[in-house]
């Protein structure tokens, strides 16, 4: 997890789903006692989303983070532009001192104590301006639906952003500046790649932009094999770019997000995304459905039906029937 700065976690499944197509030896038991032990957390983070990430990156990184959260909250200004923060903070930390409180109950505590402000701001003011971690449970991936929430331990350190941009690189170089910067969702980070410059190997892409990345970090050659992986929604290699035609052709970028914003689970056939997918489950059968952008050879068809298989086996109930089928991507 430390290795890739944390993984985007909108929903408690998806970090799991994405170890396991990253890691040949993933145990779903160790990242499960993982998160129940408190070593990794869960909460909002970069872009402001929600992020699994460990412990130590939380203390590193939330401050960062901050301001990046902060401008998040300012998409609600109309309706909280007049809230006094350092009120909102006092009552936050007054209400979740007492005990956890799930997200519903907290919105309601806060408008009773800000009438005049719409209960939806004042939980999305709440999370973008004080530390706020999910409480685990015995869930199968960690946390349930409404998962309650607490105030994170306090930061024992910080990092500034020299060393997120470092972290960034390690994961996900060569990028470019706007590549970090759509990653973290932290403006202004030219100066940070500036300073940095003398320890960072560049390059420059084909079209002629300038791409940074560690300098004994590994740079496989163009003919390398990529094997088919199946990415889960939100996944960070997916959003973790500004060009993201450095994985996916841009007349197929339509079929990635839903028109409420959700981004889909993806399939990467020879380093690029060639379809999307989801899963069908009842009570017998855990249907993988895989809906290709265009047509697929049967070799390529082979090698994703294996995996999927090999997904389905490792994430769905043993005692299910388990299918993987090719469905037509929904038109938008």
């Amino acid at each position: 997890m430390a290795a890739l700065a944390g993984m985007q976690a909108q929903e408690p499944r998806p970090p799991f789903i994405g170890l396991w197509s990253r890691l040949e030896a993933f145990q779903h038991d160790e990242l499960i006692a993982a998160v129940r032990s408190g070593a990794l957390v869960r909460g909002p983070l970069f872009r402001a989303t929600l992020h699994l990430v460990t412990a130590a990156d939380w203390s590193l990184f939330r401050p960062v983070c901050q301001p990046a959260l902060a401008r998040a909250a300012r998409v609600l200004s109309d309706r909280v532009d007049t809230l006094d923060l350092d009120a909102l903070r006092s009552a936050v930390q007054a209400l979740l001192s007492e005990r956890p409180r799930t997200a519903a109950e907290l919105r309601a505590l806060l408008h009773e104590q800000f009438p005049q402000h719409d209960a939806r701001a004042l939980g999305y003011a709440a999370r973008t301006h004080v530390p706020l971690v999910m409480v685990p449970t015995d869930d199968r991936f960690g946390f349930p639906r409404d998962p309650l929430l607490r105030l994170a331990q306090p930061q024992q350190q910080s990092a500034g952003a020299s060393e997120l941009v470092r972290r960034y690189l390690t994961a996900y170089g060569p990028a470019t500046v706007a590549d970090a910067q759509q990653w973290s969702g932290l403006a202004g980070l030219a100066p940070t790649f500036e300073a940095l410059r003398p320890e960072l190997a560049n390059f420059t892409d084909e079209r002629g932009r300038e791409l940074f990345d560690l300098p004994q970090a590994p740079r496989p050659g163009a003919d390398t094999p990529a094997p088919v992986r199946f990415l889960p929604e939100f996944d960070s290699l997916v959003l973790a770019h500004a060009d993201r035609s450095r994985l996916i052709a841009e007349e197929h970028r339509r079929h990635l997000v839903t028109k409420n914003l959700r981004v889909k689970a993806t399939v990467l056939n020879d380093g690029e995304v060639c379809a999307t997918w989801s899963v069908k489950r009842s009570a017998r059968t855990a249907t993988l459905e895989v809906s290709p952008f265009a047509a697929v050879t049967a070799s390529a068809w082979h090698d994703l039906e294996a995996e999927g298989l090999a997904l389905l086996k490792a994430n769905e109930s043993p005692a299910a029937t388990l299918r993987v089928v090719a469905v037509a991507p929904p038109q938008r």
